[in-house]
């Protein structure tokens, strides 16, 4: 059986699960509506959110939808080790800004895979780390498939060994976190043509395709390549029922008009762990600060989600004040090919494409 009739969807299409409040439920019932398949980026959210938002997707369709994960440990998601940078305690105090970290750096994964498992839904997939076979394996007990991340061949073997449905593939082109875990991943970042035919290679769980899809071309391309399905992301963000705040949305269609700089860059700056955004004020000043030297303890960034945290604060700042020169800009390498349209009109013209 193809992976696309796994999943019950119509079109190899899947809409990125963008975390961050981009993928709202509208967003999300109307792809799947179509005959796509929608997806919750819920890694930042609370378990209790994550809740009421699965309940309200499905007042908006019957389609199945997608929820994705954050994969973290209880102590990663609880515990602040590392003192801010002295650097962005300096911005802070030059812009008079009170930086007030929260109690623990991140959500419980824990809790939020407890509400997969009380509220289950039809697909659910996991960035930054693995899950158990046990975990997977209670997951499609519950009629949950199951799609791991990998960056890297070696982590789509380790999901396929998991005994995952699917594996999404994500290239070095991809816009926001990268969601992939293992040094590899990082150290040698694979374009999505050389992962993909590198993951054939070793492993034959069905691939999903991340990374510069824009069009229905590249939705052809990825497929001949050996993946079955395309998932898209920078594409949606421009798109009516995208979630992202107004400075964020201009910032990508300014760069598609030429009025602003095409150029996105992998950072660690904002969260502390790689992630592919248009370049603005805040990575062009503290660039010297993103590959600081990992054994200088006075130097190194603090890990994902300590560095998050703390640069939360700036973001939401920079938000309230139509900053997009402190905003995170996640986008992909072919920002410069989006549009602003409708949600529906994206997904027609990706039909009519491919």
């Amino acid at each position: 059986m193809t992976l696309l009739a796994q999943l019950g969807i119509n079109y190899p299409i899947i809409q990125a699960p963008m975390a961050g409040g981009a993928t709202t439920p509208e967003l999300i019932a109307t792809v799947s509506n179509f005959g796509g398949l929608g997806s919750l980026g819920g890694g930042a959210t609370s378990p209790a959110a994550l809740n009421e938002q699965i309940n309200a997707i499905r007042v908006l369709t019957d389609k199945p939808f997608m929820v994705n994960l954050m994969v973290l440990s209880e102590h990663d998601a609880r515990t602040f080790d590392t003192s801010m940078p002295a650097w962005l305690t300096q911005y802070y105090q030059q812009q008079q800004i009170d930086a007030v970290l929260p109690d623990r750096p991140a959500h419980s994964f824990a809790q939020q895979l407890q509400v997969l498992y009380d509220n289950p839904v039809p697909v659910a997939s996991f960035t930054f780390g693995i899950l158990s076979a046990e975990q997977v394996q209670r997951l499609q007990q519950l009629g949950t498939r199951v799609i791991g991340t990998a960056n890297h061949p070696l982590e789509a073997k380790a999901w396929a060994d998991s005994g995952a449905d699917a594996v999404c593939v994500q290239g070095m082109e991809a816009g926001g976190h990268r969601g992939g875990w293992l040094p590899q991943s990082e150290s040698d970042p694979l374009g999505l043509l050389t992962l993909i035919g590198q993951t054939r290679a070793c492993t034959n769980i069905p691939l999903i395709a991340a990374g510069g899809i824009m069009s229905g071309q590249d939705i052809k391309a990825v497929q001949a390549a050996g993946a079955q399905l395309a998932q898209i992301g920078t594409a949606f963000l421009t798109t009516d029922q995208s979630g992202i705040n107004a400075t964020y949305k201009q910032a990508l269609l300014d760069a598609s008009t030429g009025t602003r700089s095409t150029e996105t860059r992998l950072t660690r700056l904002f969260s502390g762990k790689q992630a592919r955004g248009l370049v603005n004020g805040y990575l062009r000043d503290f660039s010297q600060f993103d590959n600081a030297n990992i054994f200088d303890k006075e130097e190194r960034l603090p890990p994902y989600p300590q560095l998050n945290a703390m640069t939360n604060t700036m973001r939401a700042n920079a938000g309230r004040n139509e900053d997009a020169e402190h905003l995170s800009l996640w986008a992909g390498q072919c920002v410069a090919l989006v549009r602003q349209e409708q949600t529906i009109e994206l997904l027609e013209r990706l039909v009519k494409e491919s």
